[in-house]
């Protein structure tokens, strides 16, 4: 083992409802070899106190990360980086934060991995159309006779959006024999050959596909994207499956549509608001499974997140290169 020359100075900051998820104690006990921890505070600490980061030179956190605006950066002078044991940076972000070059690094690559089994779960499920026939068993009180079901047989399965976790959707869908489509306007057709998937418009792929599920980030371009001309177009017994963003899928014209097609099952992870105002139909309508963030990150799995992290601090510390640092023109990208 190569040995440390410096031991940096290290602060961790994070909301205390999910810190010992994130990062338990043999999580810190790796990180307290690496670097002089002092005392994890909270956001709202950190602003009544933030002299605290005074000497600072690498900062930690996660869900309840600090704004790295220009009042908090004037109070760390010798910060170095930022490791976030979260997906997302751009709350955090800010152009005074990008302009200092401090790396930052995301563990998006480990919260991708329950989103992604979750995913994976609910596409199987969904070429069976394990939903739509569960309902109504129970509305007719009889098993059907021979039900008709895409199978996962050579059927297409759609992905709106090819970034970590949709490329990991479909690493996974590799081991099946489906055929992969895809939307998403930042990537190339080789890119997405690489992971075994074809380009496609957003038309072809809501129109031809057995299951879609959407894994776009919220950009003024893909707010509101999925409308209810869209999923109109989506064949007999269809599933729409998002875990994404809420407000990707432009609710108010899609809900008409999943109450007059009845065939259609729309498994929502997020939803705009969240959760739905107390008189939503996406509460009644029978073809809607609504679940509370559970693709993502709970409990245990949270730690993925917070070993990531410590994982990149020894690469840090010992000089070696960052392997999930955030590029500043790609970070507008992350959901």
């Amino acid at each position: 083992m190569t040995e440390l020359r410096h031991r940096p100075t290290a602060l961790l900051v994070m909301e205390e409802r999910r810190r010992g998820d994130v990062y338990p104690e043999a999580v810190l006990a790796e990180i307290g070899t690496l670097v002089d921890l002092r005392e994890p505070l909270t956001r709202e600490r950190l602003a009544e106190r933030p002299e605290a980061l005074d000497g600072v030179e690498i900062l930690l956190s996660g869900w309840g990360a600090p704004v790295l605006d220009t009042g908090l950066l004037a109070h760390a002078p010798d910060l170095r980086a930022v490791l976030v044991a979260a997906g997302s940076v751009r709350p955090l972000t800010t152009p005074d934060f990008w302009a200092r070059g401090i790396p930052i690094v995301s563990a998006a690559a480990a919260n991708a991995v329950p989103v992604a089994e979750f995913t994976l779960a609910q596409i199987l499920l969904g070429l069976k159309q394990v939903h739509r026939i569960s309902r109504e068993i129970r509305e007719r009180r009889a098993y059907p006779g021979d039900p008709r079901v895409a199978g996962a047989y050579r059927s297409k399965v759609g992905l709106l959006g090819l970034g970590e976790i949709g490329a990991l959707v479909a690493s996974h869908l590799r081991s099946f024999d489906v055929e992969v489509l895809a939307s998403d306007p930042v990537v190339d057709a080789a890119a997405a050959a690489d992971l075994g998937v074809r380009l496609v418009e957003l038309e072809e792929l809501f129109g031809t596909c057995a299951v879609v599920s959407l894994h776009a980030p919220l950009l003024p371009e893909t707010e509101g994207l999925v409308n209810g001309t869209l999923v109109a177009r989506m064949g007999i017994g269809a599933t729409l499956i998002n875990t994404a963003r809420g407000a990707v899928v432009d609710e108010p014209s899609v809900i008409p549509v999943l109450g007059e097609r009845p065939d259609l099952t729309a498994i929502l992870d997020v939803t705009w608001p969240e959760p739905p105002a107390p008189d939503s139909p996406l509460y009644t309508l029978p073809n809607v499974v609504l679940t509370p963030h559970l693709a993502g990150a709970l409990g245990a799995e949270r730690a993925r997140m917070g070993e990531l992290v410590a994982r990149e601090l020894r690469r840090f510390v010992l000089g070696q290169p960052l392997q999930h640092a955030v590029a500043p023109d790609r970070a507008h990208l992350r959901a």
